[in-house]
């Protein structure tokens, strides 16, 4: 009571500290986990056609490898976010590079059909981590410029888009699809070999209420910074708001013991229930439809750009994907089509610390539906090309200010778990594009499919817009009762 010393909190440490060598070999590790990834999403790309072709599969069958990873990711986004949020970042981070690696070398090593769908199943449960690594690298940095770091980020994942894309066109031309394998699951491989390096998050540390770890982990980063703490002692958000209740009530001894079992009543799946809570519910379920449109809308300019630009006037046409796993097209157009994310992620740093998040959001989905509305009447190869490399473009960027945008909006209690249940709601929409999209455009329906593309545009537009508040410039908050209704 009597203690008179200066406090601050972690944002206000992290301002101090500022953003410096620690904080980069922060976004390093975490960063690879962001770029293993990208290798093993699109590593589908290639090793359908080629195992297809290998074991005479059916096209369901080939469609099924696809299905199994993703179907995998929507419960490992779910499942690793309550065990970061409940157990720590680091933990989390030990068992996703576990099983996304271990399955992904076993499936290299995959003596038939089934027990590929089964490995596959696996790394795409560690691919669901992908959530806690962005979480990760938010606590660390300072409030400035958080969304322009959060971009840089996000460019880990087009960078190993870009590289596995590279890595088949040499790989697959010249060995087969289990040497592809194989070397996508390095990276992730690497995530176990550098373990031991990376720290815990000191924001997560104070939301459980050790500070004193979380300080020791802060005078490391004064060092390797080269700069200094406030003065005083650190104080979590929660701390704050314990000392406010108990200077309004007075039976303190009857509230700690209330609260003591209360903590002990909630369990590893308290932090998805909180997701639902009075002042989270609506954030949630906007979450989830912004989600779901982005994963729908950038699969669906995915496919878009393979039917629509081939130059193959016949509706319905198959012929563009249906022997290029037999030369170096498919490896060149993924290759191309893989830097048209490049000036989406570029849209994206520049604006999402200047307008905020929101309004970036609403402006690259705005600028979708005009690059997409054309589409809707027959365009010639080039403008086709354009018009979808635009559309590309927007939806990466939309894609990268989400990402950002998801965890920022939940307390520390609650942020991997809202994150990861908001990509695994997106999964859904990537499962679901293919199977819509691909039924209109190959019945002759292009105009209809561009058409719903557009209504999931304006949906996202909606939901964007409809978001309790903005989130640039302001401080992660700890505890539920900080954040704004």
């Amino acid at each position: 009571m009597g203690d008179e010393r200066p406090v601050y909190t972690l944002d206000e440490a992290l301002s101090a500290l500022r953003f410096g060598k620690y904080q980069a070999l922060v976004l390093a590790y975490a960063g690879l986990g962001w770029f293993s990834e990208a290798m093993e999403i699109m590593i589908l790309s290639f090793v359908g056609p080629a195992v297809k072709s290998k074991w005479k599969l059916t096209s369901s069958e080939e469609s099924l490898l696809t299905t199994v990873v993703f179907a995998g990711m929507l419960l490992g986004a779910y499942s690793w976010g309550i065990i970061s949020d409940n157990y720590g970042r680091r933990k989390s981070f030990l068992s996703i590079a576990m099983v996304t690696s271990v399955a992904g070398l076993l499936s290299t090593f995959s003596p038939n059909y089934v027990s590929l769908v089964i490995f596959r199943c696996f790394v795409g449960i560690g691919l669901g981590g992908g959530p806690v690594f962005l979480s990760y690298f938010l606590e660390f940095v300072p409030v400035s410029h958080r969304g322009t770091w959060m971009v840089a980020f996000s460019a880990f994942w087009t960078a190993g888009t870009i590289f596995e894309a590279s890595l088949a066109w040499v790989v697959m031309t010249r060995l087969n699809w289990r040497w592809l394998l194989a070397f996508s699951s390095v990276p992730s491989f690497a995530l176990l070999l550098f373990y031991g390096l990376a720290p815990e998050s000191p924001r997560y540390l104070c939301a459980k209420a050790r500070t004193v770890d979380a300080h020791r982990i802060l005078e490391k980063m004064a060092f390797v910074n080269r700069t200094k703490l406030p003065p005083g002692i650190l104080v979590s958000d929660k701390a704050i708001k314990e000392n406010e209740e108990s200077s309004l009530l007075r039976d303190t001894h009857m509230i700690s013991m209330t609260r003591k079992i209360t903590d002990k009543l909630k369990s590893g799946f308290s932090s998805f229930f909180t997701l639902f809570s009075r002042k989270l519910i609506r954030t949630t379920v906007l979450l989830w439809v912004l989600f779901f449109a982005n994963a729908f809308s950038y699969y669906g300019a995915v496919l878009l750009t393979s039917k629509l630009s081939s130059g193959d006037s016949k509706c319905g046409s198959k012929v563009l994907h249906a022997d290029k796993s037999k030369d170096n097209s498919l490896y060149v157009d993924v290759f191309i089509t893989s830097f048209a994310e490049l000036p989406g992620l570029i849209l994206s740093a520049i604006i999402v610390d200047k307008i905020g998040r929101k309004l970036s959001m609403v402006l690259m989905f705005v600028l979708a539906c005009i690059f997409l509305l054309p589409l809707v009447l027959h365009q010639s190869a080039v403008v086709t090309t354009v018009l979808l490399f635009g559309v590309r473009m927007c939806a990466t960027g939309t894609i990268t200010v989400a990402t950002i945008y998801a965890p920022e909006i939940y307390p520390t209690s609650a942020r991997t778990t809202g994150a990861g249940v908001a990509s695994a709601v997106g999964r859904v929409g990537g499962m679901v594009c293919p199977l819509v999209a691909v039924g209109l455009v190959t019945s002759c329906h292009l105009r209809l499919a561009v058409i719903l593309f557009e209504v999931v545009f304006v949906l996202a537009i909606a939901s964007s817009l409809l978001f309790p508040f903005e989130t640039k410039g302001r401080e992660l908050k700890d505890a539920v009762d900080a954040i704004e209704s």
